[in-house]
């Protein structure tokens, strides 16, 4: 009978091996936590906490959130050195949403231009 990768991975690795690899798996897929991507730049939640005008256990419940304002989320990128960018995916392609970004902030809403790609 044949065996699945999964099976034979989890008969031929031990627990510690198989949490390494799904650890490295998540870094390499890019999808990290917020306290996940503050440990990699190597600052602390004080640290970060001290640059934002918070404490610390102000900044452990908002990385423990599954949902914030993107504002908040911006600033505490912000805090370790990143920048926040908001992309859609849609059938027919990825869009950066840049209203939330207040450098590029429009001063109106334009309809889309004739030309422009649908996404819909």
């Amino acid at each position: 009978m044949a065996k699945s990768f999964d099976e034979l991975v989890k008969r031929t690795t031990t627990k510690k091996t198989q949490a390494k690899a799904a650890r490295r798996a998540q870094v390499l897929l890019g999808e990290l936590l917020l306290s996940e991507v503050r440990e990699l730049t190597g600052k602390s939640q004080q640290e970060v906490a001290e640059s934002l005008g918070m404490k610390q256990p102000s900044l452990s419940k908002l990385e423990k959130q599954a949902d914030m304002q993107i504002s908040t989320l911006r600033k505490i990128v912000a805090a370790l050195g990143g920048e926040l960018q908001v992309l859609a995916k849609f059938p027919k392609g990825i869009v950066k949403i840049d209203q939330f970004n207040q450098a590029s902030r429009r001063a109106k809403h334009a309809r889309p231009e004739p030309g422009r790609p649908q996404l819909a």
